[in-house]
C-alpha cells in the first residue's frame, strides 16, 4: 500500500471537479473488487488526518483509505464545523461544511479514480457528528457511517432527503456527556424516519472508542461491500 498527503492539491487540470485546498491523506488498498468500500477517517476534535488511521487498520487494514483534516480550528485545535459552546453547535456552519465535505469526495472519486466504490466514513466524536450531517444531507455522497460516539448534528433542521439506501452503525456509551443518549436517539430516529437503516450499539462507559465498539463496528464493514452486478 502507498501513502499520498496531498496539503494544497490546488486545482486539477484534468477533467472533473476542481480540487479543494484540503490537506489529506490517501492510502491505496488492496481491493479485491471494484465494489469495495473506501473508508473516509474523520477524526475528532485535536486530532488530526494521520492519528485517525490507526482506527482504519483495526477495521481493515487492506481497505483503500481518504483522510481529511478538519477545515476548522477550536483553540488551537482541529475541528469539523463551529460551535457556539460545549455540546451547541453552529448549525448554519455545520451544514456549510457538510457540503464542502460532499465536494471534496466528488473530487477525491475523480482524482485516485475511486469510480463508483462506496464511501464509508468512519468518525470518532466531531468527525462522526461530520460524518452523520453528511450523511443526512447529501447522502448521495456518504451512503455507509460508523459513528463512534457521535450525536445529532442538526438541530432545528428539517429533513426532506430519501436515505432508502443509507445504512449507519451508531456506537455509544451509555454514560457519554458529550454525546447524550437523548441526541444519539434524535439521530438514530432521524435517519430511520428518512428511510436509513440503522443499527445501534451501546455498552457501558463514556466518550470515547472500546475494544468493543471496534469489534462490532468489523462486522458491520464486512457486509457493506455491494454484490457482484
Amino acid at each position: 500500500m502507498t501513502a499520498n498527503t496531498n496539503p494544497t492539491p490546488g486545482r486539477d487540470t484534468a477533467a472533473g471537479p476542481p480540487a479543494p485546498d484540503w490537506t489529506h491523506v490517501y492510502r491505496a488498498g488492496e481491493p479485491s473488487s471494484a465494489n469495495d468500500p473506501v473508508l473516509l477517517m474523520l477524526h475528532g476534535t485535536g486530532g488530526n488526518e494521520e492519528e485517525i488511521l490507526g482506527l482504519a487498520d483495526a477495521l481493515d487494514p487492506a481497505a483503500t483509505l481518504l483522510s481529511p483534516r478538519g477545515p476548522v480550528t477550536e483553540g488551537g485545535l482541529r475541528r469539523w464545523f463551529r460551535r457556539l459552546s460545549e455540546g451547541v453547535f453552529d448549525v448554519d456552519d455545520v451544514v456549510r461544511r457538510a457540503a464542502e465535505l460532499a465536494g471534496f469526495l466528488a473530487w477525491a472519486r475523480h482524482r485516485y479514480d475511486l469510480g463508483e466504490r462506496p464511501i464509508v466514513a468512519v468518525g470518532f466524536s466531531n468527525g462522526a457528528n461530520i460524518a452523520l450531517a453528511t450523511a443526512l444531507l447529501h447522502p448521495e455522497a456518504v451512503k455507509r457511517v460508523i459513528a463512534f460516539s457521535g450525536m445529532f448534528p442538526l438541530d432545528g433542521r428539517s429533513l426532506t432527503t430519501d436515505l432508502s439506501e443509507t445504512a449507519v452503525l451508531l456506537l455509544n456509551g451509555r454514560t457519554d456527556p458529550m454525546a447524550p443518549l437523548t441526541s444519539v436517539d434524535t439521530v438514530a430516529a432521524a435517519l430511520s424516519a428518512r428511510g436509513a437503516a440503522v443499527e445501534q450499539e451501546l455498552r457501558g462507559g463514556g466518550h470515547g472508542i472500546a475494544a468493543t465498539d471496534v469489534a462490532a463496528a468489523r462486522p458491520w464493514l464486512a457486509r457493506q461491500q455491494p454484490a457482484a452486478g
